[in-house]
C-alpha cells in the first residue's frame, strides 16, 4: 500500500514515521487509518522483530490530533474520531513484538497517547510531552486518562490532564514517564540499539512478558496474576527456555530459536 500520510520501513527492526511535519505530524483522520493498516501489516509480517514510532522533523514527534479538523466534527463525528484513535492506539499496544517510540520533539495530546501505547519512550532533550486538551475544552479520548496513571501515578497525571500544562523530557524522565533521554542527534541511534537490545532476548518470552505487563495495566491483580502463571508456563514449555538454562549453566552465550 502507498502511504499519503506516513513514511514506512518493513525489516527486523520496523519503522512508521508520521510524515506530516507542515502539520507538526498531527493525527487525523487519514493518519489513524493509514497507522490502522500499517500495523496490521507489521502484525502479519513473520519478519518484524520489533518496531519504532517517530514523526518527521525534528519539532515534533505528534503535536495531537488535526484541532482544525476537529473543530468542523460534530459530536457523533468527534466521537467515532475518538473511537478510532483508541483503536489505534490499542491496536500499538496488543502488538506481539516490542514497540519503542522516538520522540523528537512536541508528543501532546494524540501523540502522547500514541506515544504511551508503545512499550517504551526514548525522547531527544528537546522534546516536550502533556496532555493540552483541557485548554480546548476536551479531554484526551485516546486512552490518555487511562494510561498516563499507569506510566506515572495518578497524582501527576491528575495534574498534566487538569492543568494542560507540558513537561520538557528530563521531567519525564524523571517521572517515569519516558526510559531514555538523549541529544537530539542521537535520537534514532538510541531508539535502534534499544530495538536491538530487545532483539538480542528469546522471542516468546519477549511476547509473553510484554503480554503479561499488559494484563497487569487492564487487569485486577488476582487475574493478572493467573494471566503471569500461564504466560511463564507457555515461556517454560519452549526449547528456548531449555537454551536459556542450559547456556546460563554452561556459562555461554544462549542462542535463541524462537520456539
Amino acid at each position: 500500500m502507498e502511504f499519503k500520510t506516513l513514511s514506512v520501513e518493513y525489516a527486523e527492526i520496523s519503522l512508521i514515521t508520521v510524515n506530516r511535519p507542515q502539520s507538526l505530524n498531527a493525527l487525523n483522520r487519514l493518519v489513524l487509518e493509514e497507522l490502522s493498516h500499517a500495523l496490521h501489516e507489521v502484525r502479519r509480517s513473520p519478519q518484524v522483530r520489533a518496531l519504532i514510532v517517530t514523526g518527521a522533523g525534528d519539532r515534533a514527534f505528534v503535536a495531537g490530533a488535526d484541532i482544525k479538523a476537529m473543530s468542523e466534527m460534530s459530536t457523533v463525528e468527534g466521537l467515532e474520531f475518538c473511537q478510532l484513535g483508541y483503536r489505534v492506539m490499542r491496536t500499538v499496544e496488543e502488538l506481539p513484538v516490542p514497540v519503542v517510540a522516538a520522540v523528537n520533539g512536541f508528543a501532546l495530546g494524540g501523540g502522547l497517547e500514541l506515544a504511551m501505547s508503545c512499550d517504551l519512550i526514548v525522547a531527544s532533550e528537546q522534546a516536550r510531552f502533556g496532555q493540552p486538551e483541557i485548554n480546548l475544552g476536551m479531554i484526551p479520548g485516546f486512552g490518555g486518562t487511562q494510561r498516563l496513571p499507569h506510566r506515572i501515578g495518578r497524582t501527576r497525571a491528575a495534574e498534566l490532564i487538569l492543568s494542560g500544562e507540558l513537561i520538557d523530557a528530563h521531567k519525564a524522565l524523571e517521572w517515569g514517564l519516558v526510559n531514555r533521554v538523549c541529544p537530539p542527534g542521537d535520537l534514532m541511534r538510541t531508539a535502534r540499539a534499544l530495538a536491538e537490545q530487545l532483539l538480542s532476548k528469546p522471542p516468546v518470552a519477549v511476547r509473553q512478558a510484554k503480554a503479561a505487563l499488559r494484563a497487569a495495566a487492564t487487569m485486577n491483580q488476582d487475574a493478572g496474576t493467573r494471566f503471569e502463571q500461564e504466560a511463564a508456563g507457555v515461556a517454560f514449555s519452549t526449547a528456548d527456555r531449555v537454551e536459556g538454562t542450559k547456556a546460563f549453566l554452561e556459562k555461554r552465550k544462549p542462542q535463541w530459536q524462537g520456539r
